[in-house]
């Protein structure tokens, strides 16, 4: 039992953070934080745990995740080679502008690439779902906004007194 539980977990897990694990793959850096995400990869996780998937279920999964991952592997690459690049050249280079549009443009097909995947990800592994699996998901997903929501009149009521801004 224990180690369907965790076998479980960690599939879920998977399946959680794999739209992420694309993104980080591909380059999307988002900043010092990681991706720009906030970490909450692991609500996510907790939700698909408590659909209690079954084997051919996770198994179908894990297949969706890994075609969309190989899918875009030679446009990550490329992206990142153009990147690495660019941040090769010296400002004052001829043609520094002209890469910067360029890299430009590859980044803002990649996030629009990005946020097609993550969508066809998305249909994919619901239709991998019974339908009292997707009324659950629903569920969940509406009591994690409920949450979020709770937490965001929180701190506008709370701001935070130990904030410094004079650094």
């Amino acid at each position: 039992m224990r180690k369907n539980i965790t076998l479980a977990l960690a599939m879920a897990s998977a399946l959680a953070l794999a739209p992420f694990a694309i993104a980080a793959a591909a380059g999307q850096d988002g900043g010092p934080h990681g991706g720009g995400h906030g970490g909450h990869g692991h609500e996510f996780a907790a939700e698909y745990a408590k659909l209690n998937l079954s084997d051919a279920q996770k198994a179908n999964i894990k297949q969706i995740m890994q075609n969309a991952f190989s899918q875009t592997k030679t446009q990550r690459q490329n992206l990142r080679q153009q990147r690495e690049a660019f941040e090769q050249m010296a400002p004052n280079a001829s043609g520094y502008q002209a890469a910067a549009a360029a890299l430009a443009q590859a980044e803002g097909a990649a996030a629009t690439t990005r946020v097609q995947q993550r969508a066809a990800i998305r249909a994919q592994v619901y239709a991998v779902l019974t339908p009292a699996q997707q009324a659950q998901l629903a569920t969940l997903k509406a009591e994690r906004q409920a949450r979020r929501e709770q937490w965001q009149q929180f701190k506008a009521q709370h701001p935070a007194s130990g904030s410094s801004t004079a650094q």
